[in-house]
């Protein structure tokens, strides 16, 4: 059985026996959950569960940092009198492969301020991207090739 599930079922029964169903409650006993399976893993087999956790929390880190960078940039161009965009469309090479890599893709890129993915060409092989601060749209494929992509496609696969 996936190790997901079974921190799932561990943080129930935890809740049950706390006798306390709070998001709270629950995620302490995610965390119990993970620490129980973590102890038990020769048991259980499979290290790839316990890999990917790290992970997710470092994606969301650099997630969020990037998040808050883009906001700033845009906030920053709509208080100021001098306009900083410089906007355009990058057509853009895609390591992704599957339909939920491009996908997630898309829409986390979409998710920052300043960037929209438009379309998706027909092979699956390029992803046409609108932004605002295209200065050197090779620096923009390389920060989001090193960036975004590598990283969620490092969690993913």
């Amino acid at each position: 059985m996936n190790h997901l599930l079974y921190n799932i079922l561990l943080a129930m029964g935890w809740t049950l026996l706390t006798g306390d169903a709070s998001i709270p409650s629950f995620t302490a006993g995610m965390v119990i959950g993970y620490f129980l399976l973590w102890i038990s893993r020769p048991a259980l087999g499979g290290d790839a569960y316990f890999r990917k956790i790290p992970l997710v929390f470092m994606f969301l880190l650099f997630f969020m940092k990037e998040l808050i960078i883009a906001n700033l940039k845009v906030a920053f161009d709509i208080l100021t009198p001098k306009d900083y965009m410089e906007p355009g469309i990058i057509a853009f090479p895609l390591d992704a492969r599957t339909d939920m890599e491009i996908t997630l893709f898309a829409n986390l890129l979409t998710l920052t301020p300043g960037t929209l993915s438009l379309d998706v060409s027909r092979d699956k092989k390029t992803l046409y991207v609108h932004a605002l601060y295209v200065t050197n749209a090779d620096a923009f494929r390389r920060e989001l090739k090193e960036g975004l992509e590598k990283r969620l496609l490092d969690l993913l696969r």
